[in-house]
């Protein structure tokens, strides 16, 4: 997956996104101001959110439009998005500030037509909510596009995901991401399970984490399981309050959100040390060294060798090898044995 000139591949290192959600609270001086927060933090790129109260649900006040979870309750969906959706008019300075701070800018679109908007705006790549992921018309739309798309699994099942993914690229998205997401404001760790990544990883595609938990902790366990994405909710200060508030970083922490993430990925390297003839320390191991003068002809003895640290002699492996051969050369104390220095013919495969 490429988004603008970032290349997100299994090699790459975690491609951060800060979350501008909700957290503009409808001042365009604050969602400016974001930008260049999340540009300061090091993030890869600042995602924002496109829609209207009326692309999203009707202005009703019956039981089921009515908000149940203790962060919003009390209001019905449609006030709640009235109150808190990003005016579609900020769109383009946002857009030419992201550019201006060369930092990635994309959305969450909600509905075709924010869709169509976007694209006006060159919008570099799409992400599809938990929540939408099988409104298969929103789907086709962002598809249609030929970008490339992230999409959150919140509130799907392992096979509803395989069925988006497949849609979309039966309609020609461009390449395709998928994040694990738990849908709970804030998600508590025994509700994270991150497990879930490795079972994403079947899908063959890029897979990362959608966070709303307090810490920094699910970022950085996703990206040692293999995620290459990492989403997180940030805000200028939690005192300013908002719907998202108390599940977002302040500037501080995700800037320590970014430099967590890549120095997890420079951690965790690769398993080519494994196969290294020698590695970095194995000096200071054990080896087989003369501890007493010895003449050529003499026979190795436990009273002339012995292992002992540095490791700059032959390996411990071998002490029961060269016993009871002879000396090729006069050897001083403190010298290290090397597999001349004895009549032993050395078998790498030996151990005892």
């Amino acid at each position: 997956m490429k988004i603008n000139n970032i290349s997100i591949n299994t090699s790459s290192k975690p491609f951060v996104i800060a979350e501008m959600s909700n957290n503009h609270l409808g001042d365009l001086s604050i969602a400016m101001k974001m930008v260049e927060v999340a540009a300061q933090s090091g993030a890869d790129a600042i995602k924002i959110q496109t829609y209207t109260a009326d692309s999203l649900t009707i202005d009703c006040e019956k039981p089921d439009f009515m908000i149940k979870n203790p962060l919003w309750e009390g209001q019905s969906y449609y006030q709640l998005y009235k109150k808190i959706a990003m005016p579609i008019s900020w769109t383009e300075a946002l857009f030419a500030k992201a550019k201006e701070l060369n930092i990635i800018m994309f959305s969450s679109p909600f509905d075709e037509e924010s869709v169509e908007l976007l694209e006006t705006f060159d919008c570099p790549a799409y992400k599809v909510a938990s929540f939408e992921a099988q409104d298969y018309a929103l789907l086709k739309a962002i598809a249609n596009t030929g970008k490339p798309v992230i999409i959150s699994s919140g509130i799907s099942t392992f096979d509803e995901i395989k069925q988006s993914i497949n849609f979309l690229q039966k309609n020609g998205s461009g390449d395709i991401a998928v994040l694990h997401c738990t849908s709970a404001y804030p998600s508590s760790f025994e509700q994270m399970n991150l497990a879930a990544i490795t079972k994403l990883k079947e899908l063959g595609i890029i897979v990362g984490i959608s966070d709303h938990s307090l810490s920094n902790i699910p970022c950085i366990s996703a990206i040692a399981l293999g995620g290459k994405i990492v989403e997180k909710h940030f805000i200028l200060d939690r005192k300013l309050g908002g719907p998202d508030a108390t599940f977002s970083l302040n500037p501080d922490e995700l800037t320590s959100l970014v430099n967590s993430a890549h120095n997890t990925w420079l951690a965790l390297g690769n398993d080519n040390i494994l196969s290294q003839q020698s590695r970095p320390g194995k000096e200071h191991g054990r080896s087989i060294y003369v501890i007493a003068d010895v003449k050529k002809g003499d026979l190795v003895s436990n009273d002339n060798i012995r292992v002992i640290r540095p490791g700059f002699g032959l390996s411990p492996q071998y002490y029961h090898q060269v016993l009871g051969e002879k000396f090729t050369d006069n050897i001083a104390r403190g010298t290290a044995l090397t597999s001349a220095s004895t009549t032993a013919k050395i078998n790498k495969e030996y151990s005892k």
